[in-house]
């Protein structure tokens, strides 16, 4: 039998530098031992640690990537928590599973998305002026099974990222290719269950992957979520990564009921239980396809790279976070459609220059992305309809064009400086014609690092950059209150955000690698679209300090320990008077990871989280509490092409929540308004069991 091989894979191209150009040798060299995109690689390289070593590559202490192998060995309970792999991130839920995720980063509580970019195979997973929330980012369609490699970005510091990249970017990327086929089966608690198939034939001139995945998933709630999905990818590719094209369809659908956050008071006078609902008709179902391609080409002093896109998205979401409070006889359900097209074109070319002691690539790009959307918001009973509040048809077209310079002066200085300039256009036809209109905005981003790298085994960083993200397009054009008919103003399009970062990165003990890095982030405004009210709010500009500190140590051949810590302040800047904190901020976030593997048949892991408490009013008098996790896994490969894999999560059956807020509710029977905590508990201790075969 052949030695087993890694089960997916990305096939690249070799090319020789002249002899005559030692720089240029020098170059093939680093590319060749640095793990940089697989896109960018010149040949095949195999990571065995959990992070890629970034010295001599990254631009930022802060940025990061996760190779496969690390991915793969993640104890996910959901497909968005893949992301956790980037150091400092909380991915959350506050609802049924097939809803968008929460995100905490820096100091932000990114609601479902806003703030960070998200990509998968270079299309966009944040969606614009969304029925629920401003970068709506449902990752939900992801299979993590195919993810070779997560890169990921912290600050305005990037002049190729855009909209949504102020506090980061994360970026999955699929095989082209899987050496291996797969064939897995899961059971657990909860009515968990999930089927996945996934292979690659090779043809004449190329490669055809297909994946298929089914899942059922009840969580542990008296109204059970009863998350039905299907998918799906089909990919064909010829050539290399550097040299070669992709063609993918993807396909997605699903439906689920929510037990969304519910009000303390409720679970500490019995009427209902911590894993209780309120209204049992909450859910939703949603569903996702794309065609998406992209070309490269690489030449010994150029690099080309296009890819396009077309994404249809659709979702039905019914809610109801105040029960009783606005309509006392049916309740205060509302429904959420969205529906929309993105299509868009991602286009990039690179020249490569050298010469005595000094290299340097300037990348030119332009990027083009178009929604036409159309969503509304409606008070419902039971899912049925029972009025409007309003409805519109947007079309949000954006042009991007990026230019960023990285040169390398000598041994111990690099630097790399970008600008980018974004212009946007939205086009709202409301059902309220006071509400409809146009409107446009430009903005220019400018970026400079600096880095400082005189020893082997350390660089020092600084970072300084404008970024930003877009506003709803009905916040630009909203001239009337769609519930009360009262007057209201404009926001503006395009909110402008200012970073800046200091950091280092070390790998001074054998086996070690750490990254200490300090940042400050700026925004003009924390302008949002209250989806749930179908209004907007302006909020007063704001500050995020923070420090982070991330560790990856090997400190003998069959054991890996991850630890990250982080820490933000984030306030409001000028006349604040109910208080300068920002509800829902994320102060602190820890990880402990623990991954034992000899190569032999058995390995596990152990990843402890901590989530730290939050203000959930301004002025700081009502906090959240703390939440911590312990998960665990242990994999057993009964033969070569065989292995069964356990799961735990909440080992330690902790009674946390997930996330919390602050704000007024009513119930049945309640005289009036409560203003209490609401929260979604995390999941109980549950396990799943997992049979995978190689074939």
């Amino acid at each position: 039998m052949a030695p087993s091989k890694p089960w997916s894979s990305t096939k690249t191209a070799s090319i020789k530098p002249p002899a005559k150009s030692l720089i240029a040798l020098a170059l093939a060299a680093l590319a060749i031992q640095a793990p940089v995109h697989a896109d960018d690689l010149l040949q095949r390289v195999t990571i065995d640690g959990s992070r890629a070593n970034q010295l001599g590559v990254a631009d930022a202490a802060s940025a990061g990537s996760v190779s496969q192998k690390e991915l793969a060995a993640r104890t996910v309970y959901r497909p968005g928590e893949l992301l956790e792999a980037m150091p400092g991130l909380i991915v959350s839920q506050h609802s049924g599973e097939g809803k968008a995720n929460q995100f905490y980063l820096r100091g932000f509580n990114l609601d479902h998305g806003t703030d960070l970019r998200t990509t998968v195979d270079d299309m966009p997973v944040n969606q614009r002026s969304h029925a629920h929330g401003q970068g709506w980012t449902d990752l939900n369609f992801l299979i993590p099974e195919l993810a070779v490699r997560l890169d990921y970005k912290k600050g305005p510091y990037s002049a190729g990222e855009g909209d949504f990249a102020s506090a980061g970017t994360a970026s999955v990327a699929y095989a082209n290719r899987l050496t291996q086929g797969l064939a897995s089966v899961s059971a657990g608690q909860n009515g968990y269950a999930r089927a996945l198939l996934a292979d690659s034939v090779e043809l004449p001139r190329g490669s055809l992957l297909y994946a298929l995945e089914a899942l059922h998933n009840d969580g542990p709630y008296a109204n059970p979520d009863h998350y039905r999905k299907l998918n799906a990818v089909l990919r064909y590719s010829e050539g290399y990564a550097n040299n070669g094209f992709n063609v993918s369809l993807m396909a997605y659908r699903a439906d689920w009921n929510a037990t969304d956050q519910i009000p303390l008071r409720a679970v500490r006078d019995g009427r209902i239980g911590r894993y209780g609902a309120i209204d049992p008709t909450d859910g939703g179902e949603s569903h996702r396809y794309s065609l998406s391609g992209a070309w490269r080409r690489t030449t010994e002093d150029s690099a080309s790279k296009v890819n396009a896109y077309i994404i249809g998205n659709q979702l039905d979401l019914f809610s109801n976070f105040t029960y009783f409070m606005g309509d006392p006889v049916r309740g205060d359900q509302f429904a959420q459609p969205d529906k929309r097209v993105t299509s868009g074109v991602n286009a990039s070319h690179s020249w490569h220059q050298h010469g005595e002691g000094w290299s340097s690539e300037t990348t030119v790009g332009l990027q083009l992305q178009n929604d036409n959307i159309f969503n509304g918001l409606y008070n419902t009973q039971a899912r049925q309809r029972v009025s409007t509040t309003r409805q519109d048809h947007i079309v949000e077209s954006s042009a991007a064009l990026f230019v960023e310079n990285s040169t390398r002066w000598s041994d111990a200085w690099r630097t790399v400086a970008g600008a980018r300039i974004d212009r946007y256009r939205f086009d709202v036809r409301s059902d309220l014609a006071a509400n409809s209109g146009t409107a446009n905005d430009h903005l220019a981003s400018p970026s400079l690092s600096l880095i400082y790298g005189p020893w082997k085994t350390a660089e020092l960083y600084a970072n300084i950059g404008n970024g930003f993200h877009s506003n709803d397009a009905r916040g630009t054009t909203i001239a009337v209150d769609p519930k009360t008919g009262e007057a209201t103003g404009k926001v503006s399009p395009l909110a402008r955000s200012r970073g800046l970062e200091l950091g280092a990165r070390s790998m001074w003990l054998s086996g070690l690698q750490s990254s200490l890095s300090f940042y400050r982030l700026d925004f003009d405004s924390e302008l949002t679209f209250v989806g749930d009210a179908g209004t907007t709010e302006a909020g007063p500009p704001s500050r995020r300090y923070g420090v982070e500190f991330s560790n990856y140590y090997k400190p003998l051949k069959w054991l890996s320990v991850d630890l990250d810590l982080a820490y933000a302040r984030a306030r409001t800047r000028g006349d604040a008077p109910d208080g300068d904190r920002i509800a829902g901020a994320i102060e602190g976030t820890g990880q402990l990871a623990l991954t034992v593997d000899d190569g032999g048949p058995f390995s596990g892991s152990l990843k402890l989280r901590y989530f730290g408490p939050r203000p959930l009013i301004e002025d700081n008098s009502v906090r959240s509490n703390s939440s911590l996790t312990l998960n665990g896994r242990l994999g057993w490969k009964v033969r070569r092409d065989l292995s069964l894999e356990l799961e735990a999560f909440n080992l330690a059956n902790r009674r946390d929540s997930a996330i919390d807020y602050y704000y007024a509710s009513q119930l049945k029977g309640e005289a009036a308004p409560v203003t209490d905590i609401h929260f979604h508990p995390i999941e109980s201790r549950s396990l799943r069991a997992t049979l995978i075969k190689t074939f």
